[in-house]
């Protein structure tokens, strides 16, 4: 876990809209180790003041349905953040990728996995699940580049990054499995980005398993 503070610890604002989701979720996130709660709030209430207030490092967002409140919370605050939600959307994804979220759960995710998503925003990384990965890959939009522009096609080692980087795991991580520095891993990134046509490593995995570059 990412340490950003001296008595190291991460600092983690919780929001929800259901009390009992937000208890349960306080709970978990005081049960794990190098993660502290800064603060929980309702949706409703102003949350890019108290995030300045609180001094949070990362914020966890916990909503029954896609919503506009949560765009405007990611627009606004401008740290890693973690969304768990029901059955989102494609298109409210995208937007929500683009407004901030570096990873997209359901709510139904276990604690083991939310810990490996906050894990993966504090690295700079992003994670969706599998079901949300699945529906932004059928119904992307049209800023999605065709297969038939591919620059170059991606070496082995490329595309063995790839497949890491749709797990979620962080640079450091693919370095240790696969033998090589962060710097090499660094660079295979940029080349995967670059072939791919994308901005961002969350294209990048939308567009690999578009193309059936990333099997699921």
């Amino acid at each position: 876990m990412t340490v950003r503070n001296r008595d190291g610890t991460v600092r983690i604002l919780l929001v929800a809209t259901r009390i009992a989701r937000q208890e349960a979720l306080e709970g978990l996130i005081k049960s794990i180790p190098g993660l502290r709660l800064a603060g929980s709030l309702q949706v409703a209430v102003r949350v890019p003041q108290h995030v300045r207030e609180l001094s949070a490092d990362a914020i966890l967002i916990d909503v029954d349905q896609p919503n506009a409140s949560v765009l405007e919370i990611l627009q606004s605050t401008g740290i890693p953040a973690v969304v768990l939600v029901d059955d989102p959307e494609a298109q409210w994804t995208a937007q929500a990728i683009r407004s901030g979220a570096q990873a997209i759960l359901s709510r139904d995710s276990n604690k083991e996995e939310i810990v490996h998503a906050m894990e993966a925003v504090l690295g700079n990384n992003v994670l969706l699940d599998i079901e949300t990965a699945r529906s932004m890959a059928t119904h992307i939009r049209p800023w999605i580049q065709e297969p038939s522009e591919f620059l170059e096609e991606l070496t082995a080692r490329e595309s063995e990054v790839l497949g890491m980087l749709a797990e979620g795991l962080g640079n450091r991580e693919m370095g240790s499995l696969l033998g090589i520095s962060e710097h090499t891993v660094k660079f295979h990134v940029a080349s995967i980005l670059e072939k791919l046509g994308a901005a961002t490593r969350t294209e990048a995995v939308t567009l690999g398993i578009r193309r059936g570059l990333i099997l699921i």
